[in-house]
């Protein structure tokens, strides 16, 4: 579990790192025929989000069905 946990993080760093390689890149159209860029940044910031959501959601269950255990500062200390 703690794999996949690590494979997700670099996987959302990584989309986040996409979405930095477009911001700065921007391109504008070279001409008034030409359609604007599609939204390349915006598509990996979503895939950010929704694969954050999911990674939290799957630890969620883990630790529900007792794949996962809670570690730390005990209740109570």
């Amino acid at each position: 579990m703690k794999i996949l946990v690590a494979i997700a993080f670099m996987a959302i760093l990584g989309s986040l790192v996409w979405a930095l390689v477009h911001m700065m890149r921007g391109k504008s159209p070279q001409s008034d025929e030409q359609p604007p860029p599609k939204g390349n940044m915006a598509t990996a910031l979503a895939f950010r989000v929704g694969f954050s959501i999911v990674l939290f959601v799957c630890v969620l269950v883990s630790w529900k069905m007792g794949w996962i255990q809670p570690t730390g500062i005990p209740p109570g200390a």
